[in-house]
């Protein structure tokens, strides 16, 4: 019994550095540039870090769900420079959290994020640092979208600009009443600039995309729904009378798919992502090497002693 268990051990290793080995580097580190690309992420962090304001802050809870939380009431949530790079630092600490299973991604003080703050927008509004600031807040989101843990935004008030293309770097949506997902930039005489649209088409598809682009529609819980975007609405304000607090309401929708242990809800993860991105071959051979993974393990030689498959 020793040597069969020590035997799935080492095929469970052995899989998934092949599963590893196969991905693109870019995929492997979560990234979108890296050096090759011109990117320096130190040098941008260390121009970023000079904005400050605000901060992200993360709270890993005993359930294997955490919430991570845009905190800058003052500037409706905007990211400064300084949050930007917390931003990257609270993926970091997500993606080395063995226990994790699901994020809640919300606004301080009853209100999501209004993008970028203003201040640091304009003082690194020169193109070079500019296309900086894109590339490193899209290798941050696109590895938020790559964690292996199952993550919904939680839309209080108004989601703005990158607060709007923030949402989509989550796997689920939900909106409370009253709340409002818009993509401004239009109005700013950009285009997304953080993967929003990107994300965007694979939602909604590309004629909601460019409707909600080219028009800035402002998206309310019903036509959210009625397009895709958002996957379920809540009851009341924070505040509301006879409601559970929001947190509470979006920690217990996401409970449902995060129930089991860590490593097959984010084995769970890792298929769906796979299937996503990899061309179909690929990603039936990740697929065959993720269910390595668990084929044998604890979770699964428990359930088939207790005979568990029906219920």
């Amino acid at each position: 019994m020793v040597l069969f268990a020590l035997r799935q051990q080492v095929l469970r290793c052995s899989s998934h550095c092949r599963t590893w080995a196969r991905l693109p580097q870019r995929q492997r580190s979560g990234c979108v540039y890296s050096s090759i690309h011109g990117f320096n992420q130190g040098e941008i962090k260390e121009k970023l870090q000079a904005f400050h304001g605000g901060s992200i802050d993360l709270l890993k809870q005993d359930s294997g769900i955490a919430v991570l939380t845009i905190n800058n009431p003052s500037r409706m949530n905007a990211f400064s420079g300084s949050m930007m790079v917390d931003l990257e630092e609270r993926v970091s600490q997500l993606e080395n959290w063995p226990e994790g299973k699901g994020l809640i991604v919300q606004g301080a003080a009853e209100t999501f994020c209004s993008g970028s703050d203003l201040n640091a927008v304009r003082a690194i509004s020169n193109q070079q640092d500019g296309m900086k600031m894109c590339m490193f807040m899209q290798n941050s989101l696109t590895r938020l979208l790559r964690l292996p843990l199952i993550s919904v935004a939680l839309v209080e008030g108004r989601a703005l600009g990158g607060g709007a293309e923030l949402t989509t770097a989550c796997d689920f949506r939900l909106m409370a009443a009253g709340s409002v997902i818009q993509f401004v930039h239009k109005h700013m005489g950009l285009v997304p600039g953080w993967g929003g649209a990107a994300r965007l088409v694979h939602l909604v598809g590309s004629q909601n995309a460019l409707k909600l682009l080219g028009g800035a529609v402002k998206v309310d819980p019903e036509l959210g729904v009625n397009i895709g975007l958002v996957d379920g609405v809540l009851e009341g304000h924070q505040n509301a009378e006879g409601a559970a607090p929001l947190l509470q309401q979006a920690e217990n929708w996401l409970s449902r798919y995060t129930k089991g242990p860590a490593p097959v809800i984010q084995a769970v993860k890792k298929v769906v992502l796979s299937g996503r991105e990899l061309p179909l071959s690929e990603a039936l051979r990740t697929e065959k090497d993720i269910f390595g993974t668990v084929w044998g393990a604890p979770a699964n030689l428990e359930a088939l002693a207790s005979k568990s498959k029906h219920k």
